[in-house]
């Protein structure tokens, strides 16, 4: 088998193997507080290369589900309600979900690239894209009897049959979106991100005129707006399928499929499932603000504002997933190749990088909140209380800057169990009843539901950074060696 070139975002320079005495607690100092310049800026220039192309690819694949429910909520107030609500359900029930099950990816593929299984890629990836058919297919039975469990939750029936309708023609868009997850983390951990644009920003520019298309042309309305997105999901898995099977540097990553993957399910889904767990807690929670807002006295005021602020916090939180992405592959590639002190060097420089982002994204924030709410809404009340929540906001973009980051080493890990539970303890036994108790029984209503959101993410973020830097990273097992959860704390 041909030797592979390294990793562009692996350092080829000799360097002292980190796994010796010495390298845990006092070495794990030098990370923050001991070292020479401020950022390595060889690393830093090389995650910022890595993230931006994955920015640009996430932001494609959230504008092609924006672009289809902008154009249903142009045909009628009821089709904008049930649209809405259906890109809300489809993404705390499937998208969500199938994000998370790919994180397993970012560690096994991660590592097995770093130390040079390179044939274990295919293998691994071909698993996952196994549990992500069999997961869509359930999925799949509750988006088609969506109507019924919307109406059970307390939504309008017509909005929920609206819904519904909008729901059944995306089916096949969950089942190619899962498959394209798996592809990006393929890719994302042999850092081969430029052709992840490509693949997601040809699809989103043909997605305008097949939704137009389908909408108005062919008069499908509501349901032909869905069906567009699942077909533009579905080009994007086809462009992404042509590219691994062809690309010369997919030749020893990818050798075809085997049945060798079968074997490889269920180790694969002792990472898929905690990582999707820890992924769908958190979307769930800012849901969760939305529906509660709903609750209170001006419901309708106070669910345009929190739906803002949530909204508010996606955006950014896309910008920032990009330096996620580029830490879980610097961790995963770099212990895979036995380099710990490079790995934890890794994690230092993507977490200033993320304060420094998040620091720019707040002073926008600050400086243009009025101008960033006139593009959500133009009643001037609603404006002036997302002006009097930017202060709160401001401190959850930065707590959720960093806790993307140390997520993002979490995943490089194998730590995904131990973020799951963290995700659960911060969100829903600190954060979400805070939330509760200051919105209604102190009477904070908005302001009191995002400080409770503000706890949970200082929970979150304060219990990754101590499972971080409390590692004894020189004892660190690789999961690509052994069949259990390389957990050292």
């Amino acid at each position: 088998e041909r030797e592979m070139s390294s990793s562009p975002l692996l350092d080829e320079e000799e360097e002292v193997r980190g796994r010796g005495e010495g390298s845990c607690c006092g070495s794990q100092r030098r990370w923050w507080w001991e070292a020479e310049t401020f950022v390595d800026k060889g690393e830093a220039k090389n995650q910022v290369l890595f993230s931006v192309p994955m920015i640009l690819t996430n932001m494609s694949y959230y504008s092609i589900t924006l672009i289809s429910v902008m154009f249903a909520g142009h045909l009628g107030d009821l089709q904008l309600a049930g649209s809405t609500l259906a890109n809300a359900w489809a993404t705390v029930t499937g998208f969500a979900l199938m994000t998370g099950l790919s994180g397993a990816l970012e560690t096994l593929c991660g590592q097995s690239y770093g130390a040079k299984l390179y044939r274990m890629l295919g293998i691994h990836v071909q698993a996952s894209m196994i549990a992500s058919l069999f997961f869509s297919a359930v999925v799949s039975v509750v988006w088609w009897f969506s109507e019924p469990i919307l109406v059970a939750l307390g939504q309008e029936p017509a909005v929920s049959s609206a819904a519904a309708a909008y729901m059944r023609p995306l089916i096949p868009g969950l089942f190619a979106y899962g498959l394209i997850q798996c592809l990006l983390r393929f890719l994302q951990t042999q850092s081969t991100v430029l052709p992840l644009v490509v693949c997601s920003v040809v699809p989103l520019a043909l997605h305008v005129g097949i939704t137009y298309l389908l909408v108005h042309t062919a008069g499908l309305g509501s349901s032909g707006a869905s069906a567009s997105a699942a077909i533009s999901l579905s080009i994007s898995l086809l462009m992404l399928s042509i590219y691994v099977k062809h690309s010369k540097s997919s030749r020893d990553t990818w050798q075809g499929f085997s049945s060798e993957a079968f074997k490889h399910v269920l180790p694969n889904m002792r990472l898929a499932i905690p990582s999707a767990v820890m992924v769908c807690l958190e979307y769930w929670a800012f849901e969760l603000l939305v529906l509660l807002a709903g609750l209170m006295p001006y419901s309708e005021r106070s669910t345009s504002l929190i739906a803002m602020c949530v909204n508010t916090e996606a955006v950014t939180y896309m910008v920032t997933y990009g330096l996620s992405a580029a830490v879980s592959t610097r961790v995963s590639n770099e212990l895979g190749a036995d380099n710990v002190e490079k790995a934890k060097n890794a994690v230092a420089v993507t977490l200033k990088l993320s304060i420094i982002l998040a620091l720019t994204i707040i002073l926008l924030l600050i400086f243009g909140h009025d101008i960033w709410a006139s593009s959500f809404s133009s009643n001037p009340v609603i404006i002036r209380e997302f002006a009097s929540m930017s202060p709160l906001l401001s401190i959850s973009i930065l707590l959720d800057s960093a806790q993307g980051v140390l997520s993002g080493v979490s995943r490089g890990c194998g730590w995904q169990h131990l973020a799951a539970w963290t995700n659960l303890a911060a969100f829903y036994m600190i954060g979400m009843p805070i939330s509760i108790i200051l919105g209604f029984k102190f009477a904070l209503y908005d302001k009191g539901l995002w400080i409770g959101l503000i706890c949970g993410l200082f929970c979150q973020a304060c219990t990754l950074l101590f499972i971080t830097l409390h590692t004894n990273w020189a004892k660190l097992g690789l999961y690509v060696k052994k069949e259990q959860l390389p957990v050292h704390v």
